[in-house]
């Protein structure tokens, strides 16, 4: 069994700061971690992975506001979000997969947690 539980959405204001959390409950191994985000009628969009190695990636919008990070040992992955704009409002869903390296897309990943919503408030 593989399951994804997301935490620490919520409201924010604009220009504010938010951090979400994401615990892989498993006995495998866990590879590649990341977030993706969705709104109504959008299709999901990557915004930031991170390897076993703890190499990052992030989505051109969020390059230089938000982290990801993550703890091995807890099999945890963690995501800071600063300078929030009212357009990044999204259920945000946290995402695994077995390989190491990471994927890009959302089909490259196998495990995904229910989303936690984060709603930016103008």
């Amino acid at each position: 069994q593989f399951r994804l539980v997301e935490s620490g959405g919520g409201s924010v204001e604009a220009g504010g700061s938010l951090k979400v959390s994401c615990a892989a409950a498993t006995t495998s191994g866990v590879g590649c971690m990341g977030w993706f985000r969705q709104t109504p009628g959008k299709e999901r969009e990557a915004v930031a992975t991170i390897s076993v190695d703890l190499k990052p990636t992030y989505a051109e919008s969020v390059k230089g506001r938000f982290t990801v990070s993550r703890d091995n040992d807890k099999k945890t992955t963690y995501l800071e979000m600063t300078r929030l704009s009212a357009e990044e409002t999204a259920v945000y869903y946290c995402t695994a997969r077995y390989e190491i390296v990471c994927s890009s897309t959302e089909s490259g990943y196998k495990f995904w947690g229910r989303g936690t919503p984060v709603i930016v408030s103008s």
